[in-house]
């Protein structure tokens, strides 16, 4: 895999006569680099432009040496949206069987998914019949079909728990430890403790990019709440 998996340059985005992404210059290499910001910031829009669904005004996206939306790039990025894309009316296992199918992976691959996501003892249940974190893993599931070069994430942990939530960010790590580039957005603060690096996002515009411990201590805060509140309090003065 190349250095950077992903080389952002000029990225702009105009929806309703407003810019959503202003002029963004990004590289994006391994490790899990996350991707905070108070909800409407720009963050959804910047994944979109990633996997190649969103209409880009203005710039450049290269992802895994490839322009985004590449069908080269199909089998190499797994995408989690923060609507789960699972089917009510099937089970775990049949919706997984039926995404490796058209991405013609095998069983292995699907027996392989669904234990990362630690859903073994729910793979035969109907996804309407879980609880709504469980239904969220199901749909990650999805996004790890064929073990993906590039994850892309959008808030997979809302409205988890906090011990599911910590077990998803250690399988993060873990991915990330195997050779795939993970890219996850949040909007909690107290996630950015669990990324290798950060990237601070306000109004489609990147404030801040460092580790944890970088960035706090550019603003000498306690916490990364505090630093972010910092940054932008410096911006408006």
């Amino acid at each position: 895999m190349m250095n950077n998996s992903v080389e952002i340059t000029g990225l702009t985005v105009v929806r309703g006569g407003r810019p959503v992404l202003d002029g963004l210059d990004l590289a994006i290499g391994g490790g899990v680099t996350g991707l905070l910001g108070p909800s409407g910031c720009g963050k959804t829009t910047l994944m979109r432009c990633l996997v190649g669904v969103q209409r880009v005004t203005s710039g450049r996206v290269n992802v895994l040496g490839q322009e985004a939306g590449s069908a080269r790039l199909r089998d190499r990025i797994g995408y989690h949206t923060q609507a789960a894309s699972v089917y009510d009316d099937l089970t775990v296992k049949e919706n997984l069987m039926f995404f490796a199918r058209v991405r013609g992976l095998g069983r292995t691959a699907v027996d392989r998914a669904v234990a990362a996501v630690d859903l073994d003892r729910h793979a035969g249940q109907v996804v309407r019949s879980l609880s709504g974190g469980e239904r969220s893993r199901a749909s990650l599931a999805v996004a790890l079909l064929g073990d993906p070069d590039l994850l892309v994430l959008d808030e997979p942990t809302v409205g988890l728990d906090p011990v599911l939530r910590q077990e998803l960010w250690q399988l993060f790590h873990r991915l990330a430890d195997a050779g795939s580039a993970v890219f996850v957005s949040s909007h909690v603060m107290d996630e950015a403790e669990r990324c290798d690096r950060l990237l601070l996002m306000r109004e489609g515009v990147l404030i801040a990019d460092g580790t944890p411990d970088e960035i706090r201590a550019s603003t000498g805060s306690s916490d990364i709440e505090q630093a972010f509140l910092a940054i932008v309090g410096g911006e408006a003065a």
